[in-house]
């Protein structure tokens, strides 16, 4: 039986909540000033997926640029704070044809994580070579998915898919969507790979963002191991965390140079910009990180993955070292999730107020 539906109008005094911030965002996206090709910007495409250009989303509490004709990648995640706009993630300045992806403030990570060592690894049996992928790299890196030209499927102000079709790739044949999503204060991305070709492999996946770093910067992200590498970057041995990686608690980024693998995450990590006063928290299902630190710039790059650098040719191989072996017509997905807060926010917010001069009368009695 059809039921009659009368249409009311919404009562602003009965919103909860939840639905007067979301309000608060569209609303805030809908008055975004337009945004024109400069020297600072790409040229923005609001709702047009044919233009070769980035992708602007925002809310009331953040902004994101998208390329996806570079990678599907990030070039600006900013904080909007008071009418500014407060850089995240190391934004791309010039975003054009000729970038070179790691100019970008963040790509994906797929259908592997970092490099495999020679080219080369056994599985089921078989003897897989991986072509090098980038010119002056000796070894493949990253995958494709950082490399290709990713097409929009779907969006709107706060929500893009993009994807990719590598069905003709070898040896991995794969089709990929990226999927950003700006949720209040976080920033959600949710990969997804499926395996089109005729054999199963191991797969993982995983997102390089470049992080703003600042003489302050901490970072807390505790693991229980870590890899340690030869001049080649590639894995030598596996050890316990040593005290100075350790980050257990916010700490100071280390001077030293950083690329390494840390195994045993517990999948949530802290960076802080005290002089900022802000915090960046990153969530991911998935039990290890990247973390590349140069000494000397002005970014680091703390890269959540599900799996190791060449997990194919470690002990085990890569099932045993966090890959997922997908059969064909089998898919893969891993969500990230980059929530910004204002340091000490949460702690102000559980804490009971006072009259003005109430704790200072309360530390005088107590003398």
């Amino acid at each position: 039986m059809a039921v009659a539906r009368t249409e009311q109008r919404p009562n602003p005094a009965s919103m909860s909540k939840e639905q007067a911030n979301a309000r608060r965002a569209r609303l805030a996206a809908a008055t975004e000033p337009p945004i024109r090709p400069g020297p600072s910007t790409a040229v923005v495409a609001m709702g047009g997926a044919d233009v070769d250009g980035c992708i602007t989303l925002a809310n009331a509490h953040l902004r994101l640029e998208l390329a996806p004709s570079l990678g599907g990648g990030i070039t600006r995640f900013d904080w909007r704070h008071e009418g500014t706009l407060v850089p995240i993630f190391r934004p791309c300045v010039a975003p054009g044809p000729d970038t070179d992806p790691n100019q970008l403030a963040c790509y994906p990570l797929l259908p592997y994580s970092n490099r495999i060592g020679n080219g080369h690894f056994q599985f089921s049996g078989r003897s897989i070579e991986v072509p090098c992928n980038r010119p002056g790299e000796p070894l493949p890196l990253h995958g494709d998915g950082w490399l290709g030209a990713w097409e929009v499927a779907d969006q709107d102000s706060t929500r893009v898919r993009v994807t990719l079709d590598r069905s003709g790739g070898m040896p991995y044949a794969f089709r990929a969507a990226q999927t950003y999503t700006l949720d209040e204060a976080t920033l959600a991305v949710t990969l997804d790979v499926e395996n089109t070709g005729d054999e199963a492999l191991p797969f993982g996946l995983g997102l390089h963002p470049f992080l703003m770093r600042e003489a302050d910067t901490e970072l807390s992200a505790a693991a229980g191991g870590v890899w340690l590498c030869g001049d080649d970057w590639l894995p030598v041995r596996h050890v316990p965390t040593p005290p100075a990686w350790q980050f257990g608690v916010a700490y100071p980024m280390p001077s030293e140079m950083v690329n390494n693998a840390f195994t045993g995450w517990s999948g949530r990590t802290s960076v802080l910009w005290p002089k900022r006063r802000l915090s960046l928290t990153i969530a991911a299902d998935t039990d290890y990180y990247v973390l590349y630190a140069p000494p000397g710039e002005s970014f680091f790059c703390f890269e959540p993955v599900d799996h190791p650098i060449n997990a194919v040719n470690l002990p085990g191989g890569g099932e045993a070292n966090g890959m997922t072996v997908l059969k064909p017509g089998e898919r893969l997905s891993r969500e990230f999730r980059f929530t910004v807060e204002r340091t000490g926010e949460a702690t102000r917010r559980g804490r009971p107020r006072t009259r003005a001069g109430a704790k200072a009368r309360a530390r005088d009695a107590a003398r």
